[in-house]
């Protein structure tokens, strides 16, 4: 089955860490940075780094979070499931997926500590639209429906971030849709790439060093494919492409730029 040029992870409201949209939102594929990070350890290709969460943990358990711990590659909730918790990461990670009628899976968001997801499908009560699954050992908090809504109702400033950060994927909706639909794979991937270099550096304070200027792409070329819509033998080709262009340089399996 022929697959569609825009890729689902564009049109998935739940996503609040895509990085193709935040690429084009934080405008970093324009310019080269003037420096680069290497990850010391990264675990699955995930940037760990020290934030506040989206709610206080305190705040969770005072209103009856309990914790999940989930293996990796365990399911927390599948696609058509009702949305009756909310959730975020303490530790590890979560990805949300969609597949495709021929079994192609989309990433829609990578979740790391700190980060909440699911909610649009929690706050208009439809099934969640994706797959969440533990890309490593993970630990989640878990707050039921009826308690998150006390919670929003009881802490104003909970309920404004909550929608900052809702206004925050539709707008990257917004803003990419049609030129991620007209935009060759190279376009894409180098998006991408710039993205995840920019995040590194701004990430440099945990787990990032100085390394001859040099930022090393934490993630397989079918984790690449799966962000960016495109299949792993394009992103493959593409790449060698742009290292034979100098764009970017391959040590061992490892893209750098």
């Amino acid at each position: 089955m022929k697959r569609s040029s825009v890729p689902s992870c564009l049109t998935e409201f739940n996503s609040i860490w895509n990085p193709v949209l935040e690429a084009f939102l934080k405008q970093v594929i324009s310019d080269n940075d003037k420096s680069h990070f290497l990850l010391v350890a990264s675990r699955v290709g995930l940037n760990h780094q020290i934030k506040p969460p989206m709610i206080d943990l305190l705040i969770l358990k005072n209103y009856g979070a309990r914790e999940v711990s989930l293996q990796k590659d365990e399911v927390l909730f599948s696609e058509g499931e009702e949305a009756l918790n909310y959730f975020q990461v303490k530790s590890g990670a979560i990805k949300m997926i969609t597949n495709s009628p021929d079994g192609q899976e989309f990433i829609q968001g990578v979740f790391k500590s700190s980060d909440s997801f699911g909610e649009p499908p929690l706050l208009c009560s439809f099934p969640y639209p994706s797959h969440a699954i533990a890309l490593e050992a993970t630990v989640v908090i878990k707050l039921s429906k009826e308690n998150f809504l006390t919670l929003l109702r009881e802490n104003f400033e909970v309920h404004l971030q909550l929608d900052k950060v809702l206004c925050q994927r539709l707008r990257y909706k917004s803003m990419v849709l049609s030129e991620i639909s007209s935009h060759d794979p190279e376009h894409r991937v180098m998006s991408l790439l710039r993205y995840l270099k920019e995040e590194a550096q701004q990430n440099k304070g945990q787990g990032m060093i100085r390394r001859g200027h040099v930022y090393e792409v934490p993630f397989t070329r079918q984790q690449l494919a799966d962000m960016s819509g495109l299949r792993v033998e394009t992103v493959i080709r593409t790449v060698k492409k742009m290292e034979e262009e100098g764009k970017v340089k391959l040590i061992g399996r490892k893209i750098t730029l």
